[in-house]
């Protein structure tokens, strides 16, 4: 079982690659997150958990992320990825993830919307919000992509 972690940061990058799978590990270099192992969770921030934004995970680390991505080889396409974590006054956070074809602007919006509907299904109140998004304008093939690394 692994613990609880007690550190998170919100980020975002986009880019190119030859192929589909390397615009992904780009995005990934991009936000700070490509050298670690992912392992995606759901929506749910622990409670007590500090954010720190310059955090350092050591390269090949097991890290619990939320996230979402979108890949596109249509050139002149835009993209989008957006995370946004939900903080209530005493108890634990909400992580959203979005991405599509949209501005980032639009993207943030809709992580605004989701985080809304996610706080008023649990009978909670939104006390804040952090959120980051990229966007991107497809050459060849890109990648969007939004995350929220959980640490330890």
């Amino acid at each position: 079982m692994l613990p609880t972690p007690k550190k998170f940061f919100i980020t975002a990058g986009s880019a190119e690659g030859k192929n589909p799978l390397n615009a992904f590990d780009n995005a990934l270099l991009k936000s700070r997150i490509g050298n670690l192992n992912l392992l995606r969770v759901t929506s749910i921030l622990p409670p007590g958990v500090i954010y720190c934004p310059d955090l350092e995970i050591p390269p090949g680390s097991l890290v619990p992320t939320a996230y979402g991505y979108i890949i596109s080889d249509v050139p002149g396409q835009q993209i989008s990825a957006a995370v946004g974590v939900g903080f209530s006054q005493d108890s634990f956070g909400i992580i959203m993830e979005f991405s599509g074809n949209c501005s980032s602007a639009d993207a943030e919006r809709a992580i605004e919307r989701m985080l809304q509907e996610a706080f008023a299904a649990r009978n909670m109140e939104l006390a804040g919000t952090k959120i980051a998004a990229t966007e991107h304008r497809v050459e060849k093939i890109a990648c969007a992509l939004a995350a929220v690394p959980l640490w330890y």
